[in-house]
């Protein structure tokens, strides 16, 4: 089982910047892929980021320029940097995390969700 750990979610005012952690652990073989996603009531959760082996990041269109993603590899830790947050920004950010575990079953994890609120 793998188990995630977010951090880092508050109240922000527009033009601010937050930073997201989250920490997994477990028996975990190998991590193929490691993202952030978002939601807000009445909506589908939706893609913000994520980052593969060898580094390659994708992000949604609304984020890009302002949204950062990173990932630790020895920690298995992946981060959001999110600068000059804006109101549509709010939502409940969720991490997810694609690898291995030790006995060679894919897995697929998600963390608990921090809030995200941007004020105008």
């Amino acid at each position: 089982q793998v188990h995630l750990v977010e951090s880092g979610g508050g109240l922000v005012q527009s033009g601010g910047s937050l930073r997201l952690s989250c920490a997994a652990s477990g028996s975990i073989f190998s991590i193929s892929a490691m993202g952030w996603y978002r939601q807000t009531p009445g909506k589908q959760r939706e893609l913000v980021a994520s980052i593969r082996s060898g580094a390659r990041t994708n992000y949604a269109d609304s984020v890009k320029g302002r949204f950062t993603i990173s990932r630790d590899n020895a920690k298995n830790t992946v981060s959001l940097q999110m600068n000059s947050l804006k109101p549509e920004d709010t939502a409940v950010y969720y991490c997810n995390v694609v690898g291995t575990i030790a006995t060679m079953s894919k897995f697929e994890s998600w963390g608990q969700g921090t809030q995200v609120t941007v004020s105008s």
